[in-house]
């Protein structure tokens, strides 16, 4: 798992400086600049937009109550690594199933 997220992250620090988000905040941070520095500049509100999100996947995807309803277990405890459950579990209804 976290092979795939070092390599995902290598990835976009290589090809930030090629894609460019037309909108707003992203259309104000020019993409001519190391990634730190566009990451600086980048709003507060939309960092820990990102951070709680991708920290949001981190426990709901090794949370024991959640993987016990799919007859999972951690992957350090002798699950599948790699396996992430689905969002129907959830209260309200998510159209996008990873």
């Amino acid at each position: 798992k976290h092979g795939r997220v070092a390599m995902a992250a290598f990835v976009g620090y290589c090809v930030q400086s090629n894609v460019h988000f037309p909108w707003a905040p992203f259309n104000s941070i020019p993409t001519n600049i190391a990634p730190a520095e566009q990451w600086a500049q980048l709003p507060e509100a939309a960092k820990w937009q990102i951070i709680l999100f991708v920290g949001f996947l981190e426990v709901y995807s090794e949370h024991s109550f959640i993987l016990e309803k799919y007859g999972q277990k951690h992957y350090m405890k002798g699950g599948k690594p790699g396996f992430f459950p689905d969002f129907d579990t959830m209260v309200h209804p998510v159209p996008l199933n990873l």
